[in-house]
């Protein structure tokens, strides 16, 4: 039972890493940032 445990982690583990590596190669961290600072200045009545 363990090791089906430690297997699906591993998988998980997996594909987390690749799914951050395809989003910072897509520039996707852009489109976050960019629209975190429009919700920033929006709550705060600048925007």
């Amino acid at each position: 039972m363990t090791s089906v445990i430690k297997t699906t982690r591993w998988i998980l583990l997996s594909a987390a890493v690749i799914m951050i590596v395809m989003g910072l190669l897509d520039n996707g961290f852009t489109d976050v940032l960019s629209k975190a600072v429009m919700i920033c200045m929006e709550c705060i009545g600048l925007g």
